[in-house]
């Protein structure tokens, strides 16, 4: 099997894991120290990172794809005082455990929130640098920042019929868009809509109440089981190889690979830096769904199946 790619946003199971980790570690710890090697990664500045300094944190939870540590309000103030350290991770930002007081790793180091137990550090691997840290003073400041999606795990069918339905979109739209859904993105949604036989062009407003009904128990299910691979893979320890892109998906990041449920190969759609792949025998009828690079070059000699595809390559590689 060869993943083409190794990065890719942290999601649902992903940040959930990594918060799970974190709990035994900074909850009702305080925050000894907080240091800044890029001065781009903090957004805000009121307040400033520095009065956390000192105040325990006494909450963990998720917001979407980021990370909030709740911190005492350090006067014994009301719980929406409470301040609130928000990390998102973005494509290539990912969270280590090191020693307290260790050194930030090289040029990959942004931030390093150091605790008596050890020292939480936040890194991005490449020039981009879209990771960021926000600090917000209120639940009200907090809420700003979420994108009032539905928590897909906690939602009844009726309430996720109703997100998905009030606009029309894709289920690939509908599935990674944050006002919908939270904690959702590429990676699972290709695998959750493997899972429920659904093609990712299908608009929103044409499923059928059978096939949403399958698509919702798909997206829990698929959540659930790998929150708890991960859970398996870090054990006591802190998630170290957060990916989007793992050798157990079924055909998230495996283009060109036999799908496990039927063989045929996996299909993609690319499109700018992501690609949307899925098996068109489970999810399509066996039709391929365009391609916006390929099918411009192509035109109407666009392949439509499988075997079409694969006499299209063969004779192109005749010539």
């Amino acid at each position: 099997m060869r993943l083409r790619y190794h990065r890719g946003v942290p999601e649902l199971p992903d940040v959930t894991v990594y918060l799970e980790a974190l709990a035994p570690r900074v909850l009702q710890q305080p925050l000894v120290a907080a240091r800044v090697a890029s001065p781009f990664v903090v957004r805000t500045f009121d307040p400033p990172l520095k009065a956390l300094e000192g105040r325990v944190v006494t909450l963990l939870e998720r917001l979407g794809k980021r990370i909030v540590l709740g911190f005492s309000d350090g006067g014994g103030g009301p719980a929406q005082e409470r301040t609130y350290l928000v990390i998102h991770l973005m494509v290539a930002g990912r969270l280590r455990w090191l020693a307290a007081g260790a050194k930030l790793p090289g040029k990959l180091g942004l931030l390093g929130l150091d605790f008596p137990s050890g020292t939480l550090v936040l890194t991005e691997a490449g020039t981009k640098k879209r990771a960021s840290v926000h600090v917000v003073r209120g639940d009200a400041a907090l809420s700003a920042l979420g994108k009032g999606g539905l928590e897909p795990m906690t939602a009844s069918l009726a309430d996720f019929a109703a997100a998905l339905r009030r606009e029309r979109h894709t289920l690939k739209r509908a599935l990674t868009d944050p006002r919908i859904l939270s904690g959702i993105g590429n990676a699972y949604s290709d695998e959750i809509l493997h899972a429920a036989r659904l093609s990712p062009v299908t608009m929103t407003d044409k499923l059928p109440e059978a096939d949403m009904a399958r698509l919702y128990e798909a997206t829990r299910s698929t959540l659930r089981a790998f929150t708890e691979r991960l859970r398996k893979e870090v054990g006591e320890g802190f998630p170290e190889k957060v990916t989007a892109f793992r050798p157990d998906m079924a055909v998230h990041g495996r283009y060109g690979e036999p799908c496990p449920r039927c063989g045929a190969k996996v299909a993609r759609i690319a499109y700018a830096d992501n690609e949307t792949n899925y098996c068109a025998p489970c999810q399509t009828g066996g039709k391929l769904l365009a391609d916006r690079g390929l099918s411009r070059l192509l035109g109407k000699d666009w392949p439509r199946s499988l075997e079409e595809l694969e006499e299209h390559i063969e004779a192109r590689t005749v010539r």
